[in-house]
């Protein structure tokens, strides 16, 4: 875990001090806990963090004095010696730099007496009551705050005037430098330098260990089934170019410039979708659980072109005639000494996946997924049910589609009785390894489409059919509700997520498709 500075958090990307009102002071104060706006730099909201509670502090201890208690009861928020001094002299140049911003000033005089008095102070030669009137009332005001009990003229009394005379004159070398055009000065005193929060107090946060607890959750959540493989190779490409594995030093020119360099071999889509999405994502979970301070991948983002399209995004009636007829009359091919050089799984995608997805509108993975212990019959109707038991579905869920009059006719159900236990379209027996073995097959079916010339230019065959379905039922009237239940799209609005559409409605939906015509001449 990332390590904290008190009283400071961040919200969205801003930085607030944070105050929690004691419970019995919440009726007097009207809220829970106290915030003041530090703004969006952390290295400035460290700066500003010490003034801000300060002020947080007193209107406690106002609400304290409503309440009549407080007074002679130990200090409820107690700081150290330097922990006060440092306050004290961050508060004085927050003071300046509100008066130069507020009014037209000149330089700013400095009382040369009132800086030996706070010498004299410093070195122990001050009585009492020359410190009372240099820094007494800062002394009350830190004892009304609840920060300081000290009686005064006590040892410890003393020391914390002496410290606060320091922190004045340190405040006036400032002040002085600032009056000269000079705003980068820092205190070099152990005092104050020792007590001030660290600039970057977080420990290293592990990139590669930040990308697996993200995955981890992820999972657990029932999402990345494949446990992230996919973006591993993006994590690892940042990594690399950042040269080195710490999350917390990664900037948001970083980010820019290591998305500038991916564009030289990568698409912009590609990049956007896919680099960018997972870093954007990476980031933000981390940010939200509080594994970093900030989300520096929040505004990151590549510009893609719209896409141009010069025809219709799913297959003609005439197209998917073509295919899904060379779908039916397909044999695997031997080469010269009568060897099939052709899984049979792989032909039986081609003979029967083309036909199922065109009747279903199904994504051509998942009905390559298919096991089958998948395809059942319910009510007495053939039904097959995509589910992430047999790989990935992008909606999450499983869901039910009847088969098409058409499918049975062809005999599917026979040669899925006839199968063997497992998936139907592929070899692998590992569970953990059917999404890849799906994607696999899948590019071979979209490859033979190609090299048989039946894929028309410009469409993406395998997609094809989804926008298909989604027309024809259009056409015949069916509702987009009903039609995305059995595509497995996400509902469009919060309405939709109301009612069932059952096995019936599917039914009544894809009885209305019409048949294909496979025995004609023509295509």
């Amino acid at each position: 875990m990332t390590g904290k500075i008190k009283n400071l958090v961040n919200r969205r990307g801003r930085y607030h001090a944070r105050l929690v009102v004691p419970k019995d002071l919440r009726k007097f104060v009207g809220k829970t806990e106290l915030r003041t706006p530090l703004g969006g730099d952390y290295r400035q909201a460290v700066k500003l963090l010490p003034g801000a509670v300060a002020q947080l502090q007193h209107k406690i201890a106002l609400a304290e004095r409503e309440a009549g208690i407080g007074d002679g009861t130990p200090a409820r928020y107690p700081l150290a010696t330097d922990q006060l001094a440092y306050n004290h002299y961050s508060l004085r140049l927050m003071f300046d730099e509100r008066r130069r911003n507020h009014f037209p000033i000149g330089q700013i005089g400095i009382n040369d007496l009132l800086v030996d008095q706070l010498r004299a102070a410093v070195g122990g030669h001050a009585t009492n009551e020359e410190l009372k009137v240099l820094v007494g009332p800062h002394i009350e005001r830190y004892r009304t705050l609840g920060n300081t009990d000290v009686l005064e003229g006590s040892p410890a009394w003393r020391e914390l005037a002496r410290a606060l005379c320091m922190a004045d004159l340190e405040a006036l070398e400032r002040i002085v430098e600032r009056d000269e055009g000079n705003f980068s000065g820092e205190t070099n005193l152990p005092l104050l330098k020792d007590a001030e929060p660290p600039k970057n107090p977080d420990k290293p946060v592990n990139l590669t260990q930040l990308w697996t607890d993200y995955v981890n959750s992820r999972v657990q959540a029932g999402f990345m089934r494949d446990k992230g493989k996919r973006q591993l190779p993006v994590i690892e490409s940042l990594r690399k170019f950042v040269k080195h594995n710490d999350a917390r030093r990664i900037t948001k020119r970083d980010l820019l410039e290591w998305r500038d360099q991916v564009l030289e071999d990568r698409c912009a889509k590609t990049v956007n979708d896919v680099y960018l999405s997972a870093i954007r994502s990476l980031f933000s979970w981390a940010f939200e659980n509080e594994r970093l301070t900030e989300n520096v991948a929040a505004s990151v983002k590549q510009p893609k072109a719209r896409k141009v399209y010069s025809r219709e995004r799913g297959y003609t009636d005439a197209e998917a005639l073509k295919v899904l007829k060379a779908s039916r009359s397909y044999q695997s091919k031997v080469d010269e000494f009568g060897n099939v050089r052709e899984s049979v799984q792989i032909a039986n995608v081609k003979r029967w996946v083309p036909m199922i997805c065109a009747f279903s509108g199904a994504r051509v993975s998942e009905i390559i997924q298919l096991r089958k212990q998948d395809v059942t019959k319910v009510e007495g109707r053939w039904v097959i049910r995509i589910t992430p038991d047999a790989g990935t579905v992008k909606s999450g869920g499983y869901r039910d589609i009847p088969l098409h009059d058409q499918i049975i006719a062809e005999g599917f159900p026979e040669f899925v009785l006839a199968a063997k236990d497992g998936p139907l379209f592929h070899n692998a027996k590992d569970p953990e390894k059917f999404q890849r073995a799906a994607v696999i097959v899948s590019n071979k079916l979209s490859e033979w489409l190609r090299t048989t010339g039946l894929r028309p230019d410009g469409l993406q065959p395998n997609h094809a059919w989804r926008h298909r379905f989604k027309t024809q039922c259009r056409e015949l009237g069916i509702s987009d509700r009903v039609v995305d239940a059995i595509q497995g799209h996400a509902a469009k609005t919060s309405s939709d997520n109301y009612g069932d559409v059952t096995l019936k409605t599917k039914t009544n939906a894809i009885e209305q498709l019409p048949n294909y015509d496979l025995n004609c001449m023509t295509a």
